[in-house]
């Protein structure tokens, strides 16, 4: 399954329209048709929106995996936040 179907898919899961989803964007709905028709790639910053908005992994949306769910943040000692 590719990114196409996988933002249709989460998109009519979470009952929004291609309108709502498009405002959260900062896009057209026109534009974010295109996107789900695969007639214009969807630019990296439309992903990781999407992935905040749905709560899912960019491997997901992307279709290199099935589990939803993005991994959690793992903190390493070194760095300091």
């Amino acid at each position: 399954m590719n990114y196409i179907q996988r933002i249709r898919d989460l998109r009519e899961d979470a009952d929004c329209t291609q309108t709502q989803i498009a405002e959260y964007l900062g896009t057209s709905q026109t534009m974010y048709a295109r996107y789900e028709r695969g007639a214009n790639e969807m630019p990296i910053r439309h992903l990781i929106a999407l992935c905040q908005y749905y709560q899912v992994s960019a491997d997901y949306i992307l279709g290199f995996t099935n589990i939803k769910k993005p991994l959690p943040v793992r903190k390493h000692s070194r760095y300091k936040n």
